[in-house]
């Protein structure tokens, strides 16, 4: 493998066979990758590259919104669509659910584009509607892709009225072999929906410059992206330095962390300081401890929302794309990722990272607290134990400690990590001691949704025995 040091050229040719068969993806040179910085970067490219479309544009995102971003979108492909170019549009029933409704797409259809949306809950598929479409790819003609954590939403843009930043967010575009990869990703999902795309024929995209990588277009259950990114965590020797919206790190995963961590690798996690789910904001804090323990270093972005999904490894190796570090992402979503191997872009994605960091706040593990009787070092001074206020006088000593807190936060770009374990469980108590309550004092409250639930199951379950059994007697027959 180029990308990593390794002793020798078999150890070299091992490595990058390990990378392929990991990712499920072959190593493609010939390519340029530029590098997109936050969304109106990607949106100028995006549309740029839409209404310079000459034969075909085929765009795949999980959240398209009916908002002035949303619509400048659908306005160019409808153009385009009028103009004889073919227009094929996926996006996720889920992502746009409350986003955009069919008659947003009504000019697109009547211009002659296609637009497919994915997976809508089924009859016969209980479980069916948990799988998403949460990539984010454009192609153009066959010549120039790109791929992100980008949706199409006005939101990604901040609101300047109201003083809310633009969101954090990365993507590539693209040029070379690689752009017919991410063409046959979006044909494949196309062809789950309905009838294939016609034939391109055997159009290679020409050598557009000296960069390998590879594009992994990871499906429910295939678990590509994972074991890609187990494998880096165990094959960097300096640093990996992770970005990402939704961390949730799974235990096989954070051990793979912890280890190269504890191996001298400098380990670096930038997340949300602030995220547009809370619950999973909060999850993600809740693992942050053995991150800390092991020596990783955790920092949360203090911008309205830092929605980028990278890593980049020894200055040599880079990620960026739509999976998160998360079970959904690795095993439950159709996802896109490019994994480029080169110093040149890896160096790039890097200096980024240290210019993320400059506004992001370490997390830090508080200082240890001594138990009675536990032996002091000479360097080490035990605390002076406080007395205990009561009544308004303590409350005003907890708010000056949390603004003091704070404060030594904004001038250090450091804040201890407090208690993430207890909110979780109350509010599980809370919730569970509510759900008691009105199954004590309303059991219709409870047993009426308990009986819909069921009867939906039993539906699904029957409609896809039916289908089984169907299908069945056709092959004995």
């Amino acid at each position: 493998m180029p990308s990593l040091p390794l002793a020798s050229t078999a150890s070299r040719l091992l490595a990058e066979q390990a990378l392929s068969r990991a990712a499920g993806a072959p190593l493609l040179g010939g390519n340029a990758v530029e590098l997109l910085i936050d969304a109106e970067a990607h949106y100028a490219a995006w549309l740029a590259a839409i209404r310079g479309a000459r034969r075909r544009v085929l765009l795949e995102n999980y959240i398209i919104r009916d908002d002035e971003v949303g619509r400048a979108f659908r306005d160019a492909l409808v153009e385009r669509a009028r103009a004889g170019v073919r227009v094929a549009v996926i996006c996720d029933w889920m992502g746009c659910l409350g986003q955009s409704r069919g008659r947003f797409w009504k000019p697109l259809r009547e211009a002659g584009g296609e637009v497919r949306v994915f997976n809508p809950p089924k009859l016969g598929q209980s479980f069916g509607w948990l799988s998403r479409d949460h990539r984010k790819l454009l192609a153009v003609d066959g010549r120039l892709g790109f791929l992100s954590g980008v949706c199409i939403s006005a939101k990604w843009l901040g609101d300047p009225r109201r003083g809310v930043p633009p969101w954090r967010d990365t993507g590539v575009a693209l040029r070379g072999p690689a752009v017919a990869e991410l063409e046959h990703a979006f044909a494949q999902n196309w062809r789950g929906m309905g009838p294939p795309l016609p034939d391109f024929g055997d159009e290679v995209p020409p050598i557009a410059g000296d960069v390998a990588l590879r594009v992994i277009a990871t499906q429910p259950s295939t678990a590509g992206m994972y074991r890609l990114d187990q494998l880096i965590a165990a094959m960097a020797r300096r640093t990996l330095w992770l970005t990402d919206a939704y961390f949730v790190g799974v235990a096989p995963y954070v051990q793979a962390l912890a280890a190269a961590a504890r191996d001298g690798v400098d380990v670096r996690l930038l997340v949300p300081g602030s995220s547009d789910i809370p619950m999973v904001a909060g999850m993600s804090r809740s693992g942050y401890r053995p991150l800390l323990k092991a020596g990783i270093r955790v920092f949360e972005w203090n911008g309205s929302m830092l929605h980028a999904k990278t890593a980049v490894a020894d200055g040599l190796w880079a990620r960026v794309g739509s999976s998160n570090l998360n079970v959904a992402s690795w095993l439950n979503n159709h996802e896109l990722d490019v994994a480029v191997e080169d110093a040149g872009f890896a160096t790039q994605l890097a200096a980024q990272y240290e210019r993320d960091l400059a506004d992001a706040t370490e997390i830090v593990l508080a200082p240890r607290r001594y138990r009675s009787g536990e032996r002091v070092s000479s360097t080490q001074a035990r605390p002076p134990r406080p007395r205990r206020a009561g009544g308004s006088s303590g409350r005003a000593a907890a708010g000056a400690l949390r603004i003091a807190n704070r404060v030594g936060a904004a001038l250090t770009d450091r804040r201890e990590l407090g208690d993430t374990a207890t909110g979780p469980l109350l509010g599980g108590t809370v919730l569970l001691l509510a759900l008691a309550v009105v199954g004590a004092l309303w059991p219709a409250a409870l047993a009426w949704p308990l009986a819909a639930i069921a009867a939906w199951f039993a539906l699904n379950l029957g409609i896809d025995a039916w289908r089984q059994r169907r299908r069945h007697r056709n092959d004995a027959a």
